[in-house]
């Protein structure tokens, strides 16, 4: 659900505001009031590349901002016509901690599409290893539609609940053609009201964002961690620039060459297996509200959602939702999934809501939509997902291919099949042409780039790290036998090693290592 319908869930972030200006003018040095300069050595661009100079050529005016620093980074709508209009694209750098310790700049992206890299960056002290944190100015930047970089908007929060609470898994031909409509809808109020970026909004878009980024730093190489969709986003980077690839680390992968089909199934089966290792925590805990075995708390959980499909809860604990509905429902039980943290906060979520109240249950939804409680959205990730993605990959709106696929994918996820298959429905309805094709990617000439999978993680299978492992030309991957969305600085000492020790001394860990 990373890739068509979810993001990392990482807790309060704070909202940043007041972003500067940037000026295009050379420099050799940037300086921020009370803190110590930082040399940037001028880039040029790409070598093939025509009208692009002006990008590659500006210095970043960095401001203070709230103990962080803030700037915007000026980047063509269109690279194919760089002359043309312009965006500025937020920037957050948070200095290293131990300035004589400073290396360079480490890039940083959680995911998504539509993960907010700059709320990332702040978060700076708990999202990499504390030498890493000492060495590196960590940098995010929200890629472009995303957030503050001229985001997508293309429903009300109003309009944005109403979608979020359909049904996403219909049983007929009537709730077919309901579900068509509402993805046609959504696909059409993004064609009035998302504006000229909406065709523009692509990763291949975003990657080439990054290397300007890149040059605006400073930096030869770019060194890089992406998440769930940030490895997307890498892999697509170190493809497209590969004499630019510093240390990379990829953690919970989707391989570029995944096609929509492909992705959806991926997923339903990661968050099958998934919810039932979460089952047999609820059973091994004890007193658990959907019954005493693996087996027979899936069927449960299943049945709970056919009855909220029925009979929505009438009680969300939240005014500006008056029911519970299925769409609801499967989103808290998904959120929940991410990290092993939360599987008790979603037994006590079931202990409720087979009582009637679906209050604890709307809250993991509204974390998993970054839905405030009353109606307002901190983010357009909701929106931007659908964006980015529907470029990326071409998709079909028949309504017969996707209940054909939702029937197979139901007998290998019989609980995340169906919502899964059919999650991507807006792709075919697009205003804007696909962009991508899915292909894989080898990066020829990168430098070694390590990739991490996680071999219960139920928004990036671990099978999709081995995939895009295999297609590096150069690249090692770390494999963490474990629960829960991506590894580093998760729960585990020896991936934090091992990808500190890359980071720091450039120590490629062994391919093949198991943590």
């Amino acid at each position: 659900m990373t890739q068509r319908r979810l993001t990392v869930v990482a807790g309060a972030l704070a909202v940043l505001t007041g972003l500067s200006g940037c000026s295009l003018v050379d420099g050799v040095r940037d300086r921020v009031q009370g803190r110590p300069s930082v040399t940037v050595t001028p880039q040029p661009p790409p070598s093939g590349t025509t009208g692009l100079d002006r990008f590659y050529g500006q210095r970043l005016d960095w401001s203070d901002c709230s103990g962080a620093e803030c700037a915007a980074l000026t980047v063509p709508v269109d690279y194919d016509a760089p002359t043309g209009a312009t965006i500025e694209i937020s920037v957050l750098r948070v200095r290293a901690a131990k300035s004589s310790a400073r290396v360079g700049s480490l890039v940083v992206n959680p995911g998504g599409p539509g993960g907010s890299g700059v709320d990332y960056a702040r978060a700076a002290d708990f999202i990499v290893g504390q030498k890493v944190r000492q060495a590196y100015d960590v940098v995010g930047f929200d890629p472009r539609g995303v957030g503050r970089s001229a985001p997508i908007d293309c429903l009300t929060d109003t309009q944005l609940d109403a979608f979020l609470a359909g049904d996403p898994t219909p049983d007929d031909d009537a709730e077919e053609q309901s579900f068509a409509a509402t993805a046609e809808g959504f696909a059409r109020a993004c064609a009035t009201n998302a504006g000229p970026l909406l065709p523009h909004v692509s990763t291949e878009d975003a990657a080439r964002d990054l290397d300007i980024l890149r040059a605006a730093l400073g930096e030869e190489q770019l060194t890089y961690l992406g998440k769930s969709y940030g490895t997307y986003l890498g892999a697509t980077y170190a493809d497209l620039f590969p004499e630019h690839v510093g240390r990379f680390v990829l953690d919970g992968v989707v391989a570029p060459d995944l096609t929509a089909e492909e992705i959806n199934l991926g997923q339903a089966k990661g968050f099958e297996l998934a919810t039932r290792t979460w089952a047999k925590f609820c059973v091994d805990e004890g007193d658990c509200p959907l019954g005493d075995s693996v087996k027979g708390v899936m069927e449960n959980l299943r049945g709970f959602l056919a009855d909220v499909d029925e009979k929505p809860l009438q009680r969300t604990g939240d005014g500006s939702v008056p029911q519970l509905t299925e769409g609801w429902a499967s989103l808290g039980i998904a959120a929940a999934m991410y990290d092993q943290g939360s599987w008790q906060v979603l037994v006590d979520a079931m202990d409720e809501a087979l009582a009637g109240d679906g209050t604890s249950l709307m809250e993991l939804a509204d974390q998993y939509a970054d839905r405030n409680p009353g109606g307002s959205y901190s983010g357009n990730i909701m929106e931007v997902i659908y964006a980015v993605n529907c470029l990326d990959k071409p998709e079909s709106n028949s309504l017969e291919e996707h209940q054909a696929q939702a029937d197979a994918a139901e007998e290998e996820a019989p609980t995340w099949g169906r919502y899964l298959m059919w999650s991507s429905l807006p792709c075919g309805f697009w205003p804007a042409e696909p962009t991508g094709v899915p292909h894989p990617v080898s990066a020829t000439g990168a430098q070694p780039v390590v990739v991490i999978g996680t071999t219960r993680d139920p928004a990036t299978p671990y099978e999709w790290a081995v995939r895009l492992r295999d297609q590096l030309d150069d690249a090692a991957l770390i494999t963490f036998d474990g629960d829960g969305h991506t590894a580093y600085t998760r729960s585990n000492g020896c991936v934090d090693g091992a990808v500190d020790a890359y980071f720091l001394e450039g120590t490629v860990p062994k391919d093949g290592l198991r943590c």
